[in-house]
C-alpha cells in the first residue's frame, strides 16, 4: 500500500494535520480542549454551528476528521469506546435481522453480540472467515451485515477482505471491519471494499494507554448520517480531553507502528526458536498460514504476537515472570503489555467456544511496544527460564 493516497498528501502529514486547523481566536497550533457542555446562541434558533456538546464538538470533530483521512474515508464518527462504536454500527440494524461474524472476535464484541443484542432480536452466526465458502454458506435472505476482524484477536488469523466484499455484495449486506490491530497505517479496509471500519481508538491510534474511545469510518453518506444520528440520540460520545489525547497520539502513529512492527517481526522469529514455546501466531512469519494474503492486503504485520506453551501452568509462569512486559488488558501502547486471553480479554466467550476456535488456556498475547528491542528480548528470555 502506498503511503500517499486520497488527497495526495502522505500518511504522516495527514496524521499530524488532517481535520485540524489553528484556533481562529488565538492561532494555537494544537486543537483546543473545548471543555464545555453548551454554547451561547445569537438568537432563538440562531447559533454558530454548535448547540450542545453531545451533538457538536470541535475537539471531537478534529479527531473524526483526522482518522477519516487516515482511513481514506469521508466520514468519521467518534464514540466513548470501541465497543460503543460497534454497538452504534449494530444499531443500524433492526430486530429480526441476521448477522454473520467471524468466530474469533475480541471478547467484548462477542459479549455485546450474545448477551445484549440478541435480546433485542438480532441473530448472529459465527464462522471461520478464513474460509470464504463458510461465510458464503452462512448468508441468508435476511443477512444484513458481515462483521470481521483481521487480523483476529488474539489468534492473528487473516481474512481475505476482497473475498468478503464479493460475498457481501452478492448478499446485499454491509461489510464491517474491525481494523484496531493494524491501524490505517498498515491496512485500510475501505480501499478493499468495506462499508464501515471500526477502531478502538484506545489502542494503536492513541498509543499511550491514557484514554478510552472508539470510532467508525465510512465513505457512504447515508450510513454516516445514520451513525451521526445514533451518536447524538444514544449519546455514547467521548469527552473533549479523550479526543485531544487521541489526536495527540495520532501524530506519532507512523513512527510508533514502524517501531512496534520491526521489533515484533524480530521477536516473533526469535520466539519460534525457543523450545518452551510450542506455537507462535504472527502474520509476519513466513510459515503463518495466511502470510501471503497478509503481504497483499496489509503493508505491515503489526505489533501483536500470540504464542502457546505446553500447558496453562507454563503460560502463567511465563506471564508472571515478565518484568518489562506488563501484565494488563489492552494493547497498542508505547509500553509492552502481555495478557492471558482466556482469563482476561476473552473471558466472556464460553469455554467450549473458546476451545473450538483454538483460544486455549496455554495461549499468551503480547503487545510489543517501542522500548529497546534488546531489552524486550532479554525480558522474554528470562521469563522463559521460569517455564
Amino acid at each position: 500500500m502506498d503511503s500517499h493516497h486520497g488527497d495526495g498528501r502522505g500518511f504522516a502529514t495527514k496524521a499530524i494535520h488532517a481535520g485540524q486547523h489553528p484556533d481562529p481566536v488565538t492561532g494555537a497550533v494544537m486543537t483546543p480542549i473545548y471543555q464545555t457542555s453548551t454554547y451561547v446562541q445569537d438568537g432563538v434558533g440562531r447559533h454558530r454551528g454548535y448547540e450542545y456538546a453531545r451533538t457538536h464538538h470541535l475537539t471531537r470533530a478534529a479527531l473524526e476528521g483526522c482518522v477519516a483521512a487516515l482511513e481514506n474515508g469521508s466520514h468519521g464518527i467518534a464514540f466513548a469506546s470501541g465497543t460503543a462504536a460497534i454497538h452504534a454500527v449494530m444499531t443500524l440494524l433492526s430486530g429480526g435481522d441476521h448477522l454473520v461474524a467471524g468466530e474469533n472476535l475480541y471478547g467484548g464484541t462477542h459479549r455485546l453480540f450474545q448477551n445484549v443484542l440478541e435480546r433485542f432480536g438480532l441473530s448472529f452466526e459465527y464462522v471461520d472467515t478464513r474460509d470464504a465458502s463458510a461465510a458464503e454458506a452462512a448468508m441468508t435472505g435476511n443477512t444484513k451485515m458481515l462483521f470481521v476482524e483481521t487480523p483476529s484477536n488474539p489468534l492473528m488469523r487473516i481474512t481475505d477482505l476482497a473475498a468478503m466484499r464479493e460475498i457481501a455484495e452478492r448478499a446485499h449486506c454491509m461489510l464491517v471491519v474491525d481494523n484496531t490491530f493494524m491501524s490505517p497505517f498498515f491496512q485500510r479496509p475501505l480501499e478493499l471494499g468495506a462499508d464501515i471500519v471500526v477502531h478502538s481508538t484506545t489502542k494503536f491510534l492513541n498509543g499511550h494507554s491514557d484514554m478510552v474511545g472508539g470510532i467508525a469510518v465510512t465513505n457512504d453518506d447515508e450510513i454516516a448520517e445514520q451513525l451521526r444520528f445514533l451518536q447524538n440520540a444514544v449519546g455514547a460520545v467521548p469527552g473533549p480531553l479523550d479526543c485531544f489525547l487521541a489526536l495527540r497520539g495520532l501524530k506519532t502513529l507512523p513512527l510508533r507502528m514502524e517501531r512496534s512492527e520491526a521489533t515484533a517481526v524480530e521477536l516473533a522469529g526469535w520466539l519460534t526458536e525457543q523450545d518452551a514455546v510450542t506455537a507462535v501466531h504472527f502474520p509476519g512469519l513466513p510459515d503463518h498460514p495466511e502470510h501471503e494474503l497478509a503481504r497483499r492486503q496489509m503493508s505491515g504485520f503489526g505489533g501483536v504476537i500470540s504464542l502457546e506453551f505446553g500447558d496453562g501452568a507454563a503460560a502463567r509462569r511465563f506471564l508472571e515472570g515478565l518484568e518489562i512486559f506488563q501484565l494488563a488488558e489492552s494493547l497498542g501502547g508505547v509500553e509492552s503489555l502481555c495478557s492471558h486471553p482466556g482469563e482476561m480479554t476473552h473471558a466472556a466467550v464460553p469455554v467450549e467456544q473458546r476451545e473450538r476456535m483454538g483460544l486455549v488456556d496455554h495461549l499468551v498475547r503480547l503487545s510489543v511496544g517501542i522500548e529497546d528491542p534488546d531489552d524486550l528480548r532479554s525480558d522474554l528470555e528470562q521469563a522463559l527460564t521460569k517455564v
